[in-house]
Formats: C-alpha cells, sequence, structure tokens
C-alpha cells in the first residue's frame, strides 16, 4: 500500500478488519478478485494445513472430475499389478494364449469389475493370495465409492451465494456531491431475502512517522434490503465524514487503496444463510461514470427483464 498522505481526519478508523496493520509485512492486496484472502500459509506440512474436504468441495468441476477420473483409473493400475504379479493362473477364465499386455489388459478389467463390485464372473480367483487381494479391493471401492459419494452430495448441496460484482466500482454523481457507487445481481433462478452489505476501504498511512495500514468502515445508504431479486447498487455518499472526501482522479490513480465488500444474505431453497466477498482496488475504479439501467419491461409491460449482461455497462460522466 502505498503512502497517503492526507486524509479526512473526520473518518474514524478501527481495527476490527481481521487484516494486520504493519504494511512491511503485507504483500498486495488485502483480498482476491473472487473473495478469497490474498494470504499464503507456510511453516508446515502441506497435509497438516491443507483441508482436502475444503479443497475437493471449492475446487472446479472440471478438476474435481479429473481427479475422480485419474484416481479410479490409477488405483486399478495398482491393483492389476499387483494380480499380475501373484500370477495369472490364480485367475481362473484369464485367456493365458495372448500376450502379456493382452493377460495385463484382462487383470486391469477384472481390477475395475472386482472395484466396483460389478462382478461378472468371467473371471474369478482362485488361491489365498488372488482372493484376499480381491476382498481388499472389494472393500477400497466400496469405500471411495461411499467418499466420493459425499462429495458429489457435498458440492451439489453446498449452499452458494449466486452473486456477481460489478467489474469496476464508480465514482458517480449522488444529489449535489459524488458517491461510491459498486453493482450487484443475482444471476440464478434464486429468492434471496434479507440483504445486508458492508464495505471497508483499505489504506496505507504515515502515523507517528511510520507507515501502518488503516481501515475505515464506508457508510452506505442502504446497508440492508429486504428482498435482492433485480440488482442492487451500493451507494456510499461521499461526504465530509468520508474517509474519500476530497479525493480526487489523480488520488484514486497514484494511490494505493483497496475497497472490501462484504455480502451476506438469505436464500430460501438453501434455508441457509449464504454470504460471498469481493474487492476493488483503485485501480479498478472508474472517477466520473455512472452505470446504466440493466432492468426493464417487456413489450406488453407485464414482466420486468433483468439484462444479466448489462451489470458492467456504464457511461463517463462529468463531475
Amino acid at each position: 500500500m502505498a503512502l497517503l498522505k492526507r486524509i479526512n481526519e473526520k473518518a474514524k478508523s478501527y481495527l476490527s478488519s481481521g487484516f494486520g496493520s504493519n504494511t512491511s509485512n503485507y504483500g498486495g492486496r488485502f483480498v482476491n478478485k473472487n473473495g478469497t484472502a490474498n494470504v499464503e500459509k507456510r511453516g508446515m506440512h502441506i497435509w497438516m494445513r491443507t483441508s482436502w474436504f475444503h479443497t475437493l468441495i471449492d475446487m472446479d468441476a472440471w478438476k474435481f472430475l479429473l481427479i475422480i477420473l485419474s484416481f479410479y483409473i490409477s488405483i486399478n493400475f495398482v491393483f492389476a499389478f499387483i494380480y499380475f504379479s501373484i500370477g495369472i493362473e490364480n485367475l481362473h477364465g484369464i485367456d493365458s494364449s495372448g500376450s502379456e499386455w493382452v493377460q495385463f489388459g484382462q487383470t486391469y478389467f477384472f481390477s475395475a469389475q472386482t472395484f466396483t463390485t460389478v462382478g461378472y464372473g468371467h473371471i474369478s480367483p482362485s488361491g489365498f493370495m488372488a482372493s484376499a487381494v480381491s476382498t481388499l479391493e472389494a472393500l477400497i471401492g466400496l469405500l471411495s465409492f461411499a467418499i466420493a459419494t459425499g462429495l458429489f452430495f457435498g458440492r451439489f448441496s453446498k449452499p452458494v451465494a449466486f452473486l456477481k460484482f460489478s467489474h469496476n466500482a464508480l465514482i458517480a454523481p449522488y444529489g449535489d456531491s459524488t458517491a461510491l457507487m459498486i453493482r450487484l445481481t443475482p444471476f440464478k433462478n434464486t429468492n434471496l431475502t434479507d440483504a445486508e452489505a458492508k464495505i471497508t476501504l483499505g489504506m496505507s498511512v504515515e502515523e507517528n512517522g511510520k507507515m501502518s495500514n488503516k481501515f475505515y468502515s464506508l457508510d452506505l445508504e442502504m446497508e440492508k434490503i429486504n428482498a435482492l431479486t433485480l440488482s442492487w447498487t451500493l451507494v456510499h455518499p461521499i461526504n465530509e465524514s468520508s474517509p474519500l472526501y476530497q479525493f480526487t482522479k489523480d488520488d484514486f490513480e497514484t494511490l494505493n487503496g483497496e475497497i472490501l465488500v462484504y455480502i451476506k444474505t438469505f436464500d430460501d431453497m438453501f434455508s441457509n444463510i449464504v454470504a460471498i466477498r469481493t474487492s476493488y482496488t483503485f485501480e479498478e475504479v472508474v472517477y466520473g461514470a455512472k452505470f446504466n439501467p440493466m432492468y426493464s419491461r417487456n413489450d406488453t409491460n407485464t414482466i420486468t427483464i433483468l439484462h444479466l449482461d448489462k451489470l458492467n455497462d456504464f457511461e463517463l460522466v462529468q463531475l
């Protein structure tokens, strides 16, 4: 965070932001654009500092499916190798007249049938070792599919705030003055009620000859709304009590500040409170602009149409 030599003295900072105050120990933005904390944890083994349940629940769908498929293919290769090492003569039904690759392929498919407990019966184990391995594999298969099913259900049923934020925050006209404006909207067929918003400004200021991070709560025109069905523009009036008071366009272009946005609302389908957050650096603030309307009525004046593709539409204006 860059030096800020002047800031509105009427704005009161607070210490309960959850972020460090020592600027020399803090790097980059506080919160990533997707809402995750911009923190990398070290000093402990990755197996200790990583919650694999959270990782598998939160990762992209294609990565999750790729991990499931890779695990399924790999573990069957392991058991196929074990069966092949024991000896294919302990597996009744394998065609021993083919090459070793063909025989290994047959043991692989037998492993897949055992792992999934399908058991077509074309190949069966004989002898203690082969029977013991197939018994262990069947158990591991049952447990693996139980875990995979739980993860699938967890991903499918996890409460998610289906909200999108505008790419930019705007400094827009507001009455006789200006205001900081950020727009958001629900983008799926959800029913959201009791929505609440909080905005925090994080900056680095010089205090007693030392640099420290300061956080300021930005008052909103409306902090709560009963229903979030259309777009919601968060408005922070820039008045004499605002830490952004008398900030110029050059200030936003030269200083390194960050605006943290927190939203929580009740989703009646999940029957739970869902939350989401994001942040805007001063580079993502457009000075002198206003959002264009993103909803209209249909031709027969019977339905309100929410144009999701207009979430980021704005026009430049003179302040």
